[in-house]
């Protein structure tokens, strides 16, 4: 071997991607909630905290307050570079600053990370009260207990009413359990490639996920955080991110970016990969690393059970409860989460202008990617 041809060894994930105690903080704050949270599915949740990042500056009379709510392996860093404390890059970097659609000069944007999260707020990652993670202890959340979380929040800091609630996929979930739960806290609503209620192939898709990653050796009921770098269940969350994100890309930019060409230096008949499987180990490698597999775990059984129905007479009677402007938008080339989902959003609130199509190769991921459409519509429900 040439002298300084070896490349050092990758570093094993640990046990998990979530932050932890003792992490920089990065942008974060927190905020801890006065008394235990009921859970919709019984019992409560005590001493929840909420991680969130703002941008800008609230008014005197708290009315340029924008709340801005991720989706599944999100986190409150919506803009902003990767550095000490945030794994990643802004998710809708483009979108907020001065100037651009979510106008920083002139709205506060408060964006937390949601309840059952892994970047600051209260997980399967967190210690209890005793010192030990929540781990597999961690009880069933539904979108309703993470509202209930986050109207707590908005009351910490003085916020009674926002002027606009947005959202993408598990983000336009809560976003539209704010509206019909809180109409009168809502002034404006942006969803985005969401449902009124998780399909039976999305809840399909999703057990598959689930299954892969209870199904490794790492996962121990949910009680790995405590273990070794390497020692945590990697194979059954990159497995599951994997699956997850074909669903969040669309077949025809796959087979335009990929192919069936092999990856470079491989040959797929002799052990190697295509160049699409390399993309997909890319992607489950990263979040491995920057992600929990109990958080992936509760939010997606959270998503499974999406009804904004339930309990209200249906679905059509429950999104009669919302007075906010709205606008729903969907991804042409979603497959996740198709456009027949957000026409019954637009078609059942009641105000709502038409739905919205945001022209996109990049299939259920356009709500991240299109900036420059999805910014059209901020701007159309903020300037109006």
């Amino acid at each position: 071997m040439t002298a300084g041809t070896a490349t050092a060894p990758v570093p094993l994930p640990p046990a998990s991607g979530a932050w932890r105690e003792g992490d920089p903080p990065g942008r974060r704050r927190w905020a801890s909630l006065d008394r235990p949270l009921p859970l919709e599915a019984g019992g409560t949740l005590p001493g929840v905290r909420l991680a969130y990042e703002t941008w800008g500056r609230l008014a005197p009379d708290a009315s340029n307050a924008v709340l801005v709510l991720h989706a599944l392996t999100g986190d409150g860093h919506v803009a902003g570079p990767a550095g000490p404390g945030h794994p990643t890059p802004g998710w809708w970097d483009g979108l907020v600053g001065p100037g651009r659609p979510l106008d920083t000069d002139r709205w506060f944007l408060v964006v937390p990370n949601v309840l059952g999260g892994c970047q600051g707020s209260t997980g399967p990652s967190s210690r209890r009260t005793d010192g030990r993670p929540w781990g597999g202890s961690f009880p069933y959340l539904t979108q309703r207990d993470m509202v209930a979380a986050e109207v707590q929040l908005a009351d910490a800091l003085g916020i009674d009413r926002w002027a606009l609630v947005t959202g993408g996929s598990m983000g336009g979930m809560r976003a539209l359990e704010w509206a019909v739960s809180h109409p009168e806290r809502t002034g404006s609503l942006l969803l985005l490639a969401t449902t009124a209620a998780a399909s039976a192939e999305q809840i399909a898709m999703a057990a598959v996920q689930l299954h892969a990653i209870r199904s490794d050796p790492g996962w121990r009921g949910g009680d790995y955080h405590d273990a070794a770098p390497g020692d945590g269940p990697h194979a059954g969350l990159g497995t599951a991110r994997r699956l997850a994100h074909i669903t969040y890309r669309s077949e025809p930019e796959l087979q335009a970016r990929f192919g069936r060409r092999p990856q470079d230096g491989e040959d797929p008949w002799r052990s190697g990969r295509y160049q699409v499987e390399s993309y997909l180990d890319h992607h489950a490698d990263k979040l491995v690393r920057r992600f929990d597999a109990g958080s992936y775990v509760v939010l997606t059984e959270a998503m499974n059970g999406h009804d904004v129905g339930r309990g209200r007479g249906g679905t059509a009677a429950a999104l009669r409860r919302v007075t906010a402007r709205t606008l729903v938008a969907g991804i042409d080339s979603d497959r996740l989460y198709p456009l027949w989902q957000q026409d019954e959003l637009a078609s059942g609130i009641p105000g709502a202008d038409r739905l919205r199509v945001v022209e996109s190769p990049s299939g259920h991921d356009g709500f991240l990617t299109e900036t420059e459409q999805v910014g059209a519509l901020v701007r159309e429900l903020l300037d109006g």
